[in-house]
């Protein structure tokens, strides 16, 4: 009896002793990507907020300044963004931007809007289609290597309709990347554009945009809402595998805590077995004797 309850005690070390194996290997890789995606954000950050800085201009250089972009209308219907990852196992990363999203599309058609959302993240589009809310794009597979040309296509989705009227304003859900240990949900507002007023004095020359200031601005707008995309599904996918590196780090820990628990019931039961021989032994030749 002692002997089996020790085989079974001994497989389960060894099945446990398995999966620590894999979360120890999910741990390097996350950390692993999640310093290649910081330093791509950092290093698209730069051109995008030159970007802003130039809308910026353009609208305090131009007092009768007017774009379709920056117009605030009645809202009738609405796009929501919505950033997850692909995968799991990453603690409460996926469903805390999906459900901060969710929230807010009742929210809106509580308000009679109609709602249309954009996922990005496998885990995003089986919650809102699983949930029957109108997905009219989902993008897989794309965060770890999104280039340009990928953020610049969703872009498109949200620009066009948006400057037809079709869509009045448009919101993005992701989680922000603050430090290896703290992720947090995030909702931004990115049409109609939010621009800051500037009320210092720039001592330097006024440009002349070509043909005007308003088809320039327009022009940028497009690139802007890519670099938005562009930064948030990175920033997303940095914060994503620092969830997931904690997430197995505690894995690992309690994979730890359990082995050690075993070992020690399985040194138990070995030593009772071990006793229970003795005794036998001896309890035989006392019998002969």
């Amino acid at each position: 009896m002692a002997s089996g309850n020790m085989k079974s005690i001994k497989r389960r070390i060894k099945s446990v002793e398995s999966t620590l194996q894999i979360t120890k290997a999910m741990e390097v890789v996350s950390s692993s990507k999640l310093r290649k995606a910081k330093e791509k954000a950092d290093k698209a950050r730069p051109f995008f907020n030159a970007l802003y800085e130039t809308m910026c201009d353009i609208q305090s250089e131009n007092p009768g300044f007017l774009s379709p972009y920056t117009k605030n209308r009645e809202i009738n219907s609405v796009m929501l963004i919505v950033i997850a990852g692909d995968r799991g196992l990453a603690g409460g990363f996926n469903s805390n931007v999906n459900k901060l999203a969710e929230a807010r599309a009742k929210e809106l058609i509580a308000e009679g809007c109609k709602v249309k959302i954009i996922t990005i993240g496998k885990k995003a589009g089986e919650y809102f289609k699983k949930r029957g809310y109108d997905v009219v794009k989902a993008y897989v597979n794309i965060g770890e290597d999104i280039k340009i040309n990928h953020a610049a296509d969703i872009a498109d989705n949200v620009v066009v309709p948006y400057a037809n009227g079709e869509i009045d304003r448009v919101e993005l859900f992701n989680t922000e990347f603050i430090s290896q240990l703290v992720q947090q949900v995030q909702s931004l507002p990115i049409l109609p554009v939010d621009i800051k007023q500037d009320d210092g004095v720039k001592l330097r020359e006024i440009p002349i945009y070509e043909p005007s200031p308003e088809a320039v601005f327009n022009a940028i707008v497009p690139k802007y809402i890519t670099g938005i995309i562009f930064g948030a599904v990175v920033d997303s996918f940095a914060a994503e595998q620092a969830a997931r590196r904690t997430a197995m780090e505690n894995a690992s820990d309690n994979a730890n805590e359990m082995i050690s628990h075993l070992s020690l019931v399985y040194n138990r039961a070995r030593q009772a077995s071990i006793t229970q021989e003795i005794t036998e032994i001896v309890g035989g030749s006392a019998a002969q004797e």
